[in-house]
């Protein structure tokens, strides 16, 4: 009978594959399996995936696996751990202690996973045209909705005549943020994100095309830099990261590196808006109208501290954006779940129509 011990992968590792704790694989995993599953299933965490494709690693090293029958790639995400029987087909996925999640582009509802089990996100911007608060605070939203370590990296300090503006700005969008000016090509640069990077946690890095993720990425994995200089006119690098993929650090994390992404959508309810602006949440409870609109109502706090000039009006405004799209988003899937009710139930009315007539028709 294997026990949880040997499960764990305390044996040397293998030149292909590595420990399942190396790969992350931590008493919260451990405790989600029975005795049969560790007699007949084989653990994998989810290294790579491409439309069809996914690809888990183990200790015997990676390997193709299979999705059960009619249930596609999207319902898994790169972090993930599952398990798979003898012939490579996934049998379990294993509930991941965090999921990065967002909307899908254009006007679909479904929401797209992003990465599973990661402890940091890395919010990767640049001191250029690509600065964008509003976008920062999307995303410092899609850490808090994970329950994830939120960290901005603002890269091309050198190419920036006054980066300490750019830092000064993103420290603002929340409290206790941490916030770091670098030069992704500078040596030391991984001396300064090895707070975050310790063996065996998973790192999420995210942020538009040419940013440098991928500089970061092989500087972190300790590989040469494949990027090539940046476009005059638009000040962006020429690589771009085309699929989810996860990478080990020199240090022994692990990170997800992510296509680029200019425009975030969140996903329905996100708790994260209201932990980003906690400072007008805060401020709102203090306005003598519960259903103030913080425009010209007497007494509103939030008007208040912006005469005073404790509050951006730019700030309320994004604030006020992220919560019309947020009570959109609601009603939107909302809309939509009532319809796939529907359409179910008309289904299901037909199917057991055409029963009655083919009993009527053995009948006859």
């Amino acid at each position: 009978m294997t026990s949880f011990e040997d499960f764990l992968g305390k044996a040397p590792e293998t030149k292909t594959g590595w420990t399942l704790s190396t790969l992350g694989f931590t008493p919260y995993f451990s405790n989600q399996l029975d005795i049969e599953d560790l007699e007949t299933l084989t653990p994998y965490r989810i290294f790579e995936i491409q439309r069809s494709i996914v690809i888990g690693m183990g200790e015997n090293g990676s390997r193709p696996l299979r999705t059960p029958h009619k249930v596609p790639t999207s319902n898994y995400g790169v972090g993930d751990w599952v398990m798979a029987d003898h012939t490579d087909q996934i049998v379990k996925r294993l509930t991941p202690k965090s999921v990065l999640k967002r909307r899908a582009a254009g006007s679909d509802v479904s929401e797209q996973i992003m990465a599973t089990n990661v402890d940091v996100l890395f919010i990767v911007s640049s001191c250029n045209d690509d600065f964008n608060l509003a976008r920062l605070e999307r995303f410092l939203a899609l850490a808090k909705d994970a329950e994830v370590i939120p960290v901005i990296l603002l890269t091309k300090i050198d190419l920036c005549e006054d980066a300490e503006q750019f830092v000064d700005q993103a420290k603002e969008l929340m409290g206790d943020l941490e916030v770091l000016g670098l030069n992704a090509k500078d040596p030391d640069v991984v001396s300064q994100l090895i707070p975050w990077c310790g063996k065996g946690q998973t790192v999420a890095m995210v942020g538009s095309s040419g940013v440098g993720k991928t500089t970061l990425l092989n500087a972190l994995a300790g590989r040469d830099d494949a990027t090539k200089s940046i476009r005059e006119g638009d000040s962006k690098g020429r690589h771009t990261t085309t699929f989810r993929s996860l990478h080990q650090t020199v240090h022994g994390a692990w990170l997800v590196d992510t296509p680029g992404i200019r425009a975030l959508r969140l996903h329905e309810k996100s708790t994260g808006i209201e932990q980003v602006f906690d400072d007008i949440v805060d401020l709102a409870k203090q306005c003598k109208f519960n259903d103030c609109k913080h425009v010209s109502e007497p007494k509103c706090a939030v008007q208040a501290a912006i005469k005073k000039g404790n509050l951006d009006p730019l700030r309320l405004e994004r604030w006020r954006k992220l919560q019309t799209e947020d009570n959109r988003n609601s009603q939107t899937i909302a809309v939509s779940r009532r319809r796939a009710r529907e359409f179910g139930k008309m289904i299901k009315s037909a199917t057991k129509e055409a029963d009655k007539l083919k009993g009527r028709d053995r009948d006859d």
